[in-house]
């Protein structure tokens, strides 16, 4: 297991290099002097040359790398144009915010997704099964800010349509977080598209396996159903869902942009929109490169995950 996670860990070198030198690429892309990007359409010619000394633009671009890993290392991500503050001190509590909508999205995801999945596949071909799919490809099909709305609506605003009548609701704030009350809209949204995914997963992947010998082979020496759904067949089909859960939460990480525009919440990525709007390089630069640094981190967890539920990942 030792030699597995290190050999992971060094594959992953290579893979971080190349995203700062694309994020660092990043501010060379933009047509025209990035300089002037930074100063403003009205800056004059002496204020992009300060700009452009400050930042060493005039220095090679091995040096200008060089320069930039050196100042990551230190955690310093530069100053925002808008504020002048720290880009660090403005995206690490963002940062934190994100995660945390992350997690507790992840976490209903997978709650809801695992049991409608085993539940579907456990009982193939019924109504129940039927039922289950439908509602997952109308979860999977369903656009996330339109289910935020429907749910502020329906649960902030306090107009929930029961039968021809609006019964009054306001159980859930609609905006921020931080409270009970904030957190359970925003979770909810991204959360339910999430277990539509993982449920079609589950399903799938539980089909194939209850199919194999070995799944046959227990049943027939009269072990108990229960053990062998959740013991043999589970187990054995959780590969494909780690890696949707995986790609899931990373995902989260990078693009929760909708679910913090929706709820007014101050999270990582619509500081980033924001960077965007204002022409803020710096904060969307690092933005973009923690954001980036978490999916390959998160990445390489889910195959760690590989190893600790098949021993078998490991020879192969």
């Amino acid at each position: 297991m030792f030699k597995f996670i290190i050999r992971r860990l060094i594959q992953t070198i290579p893979v971080l290099l190349g995203v700062t030198i694309l994020v660092f690429s990043l501010m060379h892309f933009i047509p025209g002097n990035p300089a002037q990007a930074l100063a403003g359409e009205n800056a004059t010619q002496q204020q992009i040359d300060a700009i452009t000394e400050r930042l060493g633009l005039n220095d090679p671009l091995p040096v200008q790398y060089f320069n930039y890993m050196g100042d990551l290392f230190q955690l310093d991500l530069g100053n925002s144009i808008t504020t002048g503050q720290s880009v660090s001190s403005m995206l690490f509590p963002r940062l934190a915010i994100t995660i945390e909508l992350a997690i507790y999205s992840t976490i209903l995801s997978i709650f809801l997704g695992l049991i409608a999945g085993i539940l579907s596949a456990t009982k193939r071909g019924s109504l129940t099964d039927s039922g289950i799919m439908v509602v997952a490809m109308f979860g999977m099909s369903m656009p996330n800010f339109w289910l935020g709305l429907l749910l502020i609506q329906w649960f902030a605003l306090g107009n929930l349509p029961i039968i021809g009548n609006y019964i009054d609701t306001g159980w859930f704030r609609a905006s921020g977080w931080g409270n009970f009350d904030q957190l359970v809209l925003p979770v909810a949204m991204l959360g339910i598209s999430g277990a539509a995914i993982i449920a079609r997963m589950t399903r799938s992947s539980m089909l194939e396996v209850i199919n194999q010998d070995y799944i046959r082979t227990a049943r027939a020496k009269g072990v108990k159903e229960r053990y062998v759904i959740y013991q043999h067949a589970l187990k054995n089909a959780l590969i494909p869902v780690i890696t949707i859960v995986g790609l899931s939460f990373g995902g989260l990480l990078g693009g929760a942009v909708l679910a913090e525009n929706v709820f007014a919440i101050d999270g990582m990525g619509r500081m980033i929109t924001d960077a965007i709007t204002r022409r803020d390089f710096p904060v969307m630069q690092g933005g973009i490169l923690i954001a980036s640094l978490c999916f390959v981190l998160v990445t390489l967890l889910v195959d760690i995950s590989y190893r600790l539920v098949n021993k078998r990942v490991d020879s192969e």
